[in-house]
């Protein structure tokens, strides 16, 4: 029987994709929220992105914005809700989120920051030993851009929509059914 010892420094990182949540892993609700679960819809290619990326042993994290508990219009409960039935989606696509990491806005002390701060990506690099330099972000807006630059991520992904463009991403996608293509060549999986 043989163990294997690692010393500080030397734990095995994996690589990651980070997903924004409204507007790339399900229709953008434009100004305002998904605010119930029959609301939320997931996007076109998102399961079969994530499948890859299992396949490959690359985790798939959520690092979400949802601002609308802290403002009252919905509970924790109710956002909970909405995660699971995003879950049920995607499992019956034969996937799922590994993690999911919240800004709810409501100023608890277990509320992560708000973006562009990086503390979702930091917080889930410590817990799953994630090496950030191999690790990319998905997301619609400016803020998701900045948070993969402030993480000091391989690089980002924007999905082209509503959003005002200010901040460079590394490639642009008109659609989330692009993402399986550009994630093969571009994470070499």
């Amino acid at each position: 029987m043989t163990s294997e010892f690692f010393s500080v420094g030397t734990i095995p990182q994996c690589r990651c994709v980070f997903f924004d949540r409204d507007g790339v892993v399900n229709r953008s609700p434009g100004e305002g929220y998904v605010l119930s679960p029959d609301a939320f819809i997931l996007n076109d290619g998102i399961g079969e992105a994530l499948r890859l990326l299992h396949e490959n042993n690359v985790l798939a994290v959520l690092v979400t914005s949802q601002k609308c508990v802290g403002k009252g219009l919905i509970s924790r409960s109710d956002l909970d809700a909405i995660h699971a039935r995003m879950q049920e989606l995607l499992a019956e696509q034969g996937t799922a989120f590994d993690a999911i990491y919240v800004n709810r806005g409501d100023g608890d002390a277990d509320d992560y920051p708000a973006k562009p701060d990086p503390g979702m990506i930091l917080a889930a690099a410590e817990r799953f030993s994630i090496d950030l330099r191999q690790s990319w972000m998905i997301g619609d807006a400016d803020r998701d851009i900045s948070m993969a630059r402030a993480a000091r991520l391989e690089g980002a992904i924007r999905i082209l929509g509503e959003k005002e463009v200010t901040v460079s991403a590394d490639y642009s996608l008109l659609e989330t059914k692009e993402l399986f293509e550009l994630l093969r060549i571009t994470l070499k999986l």
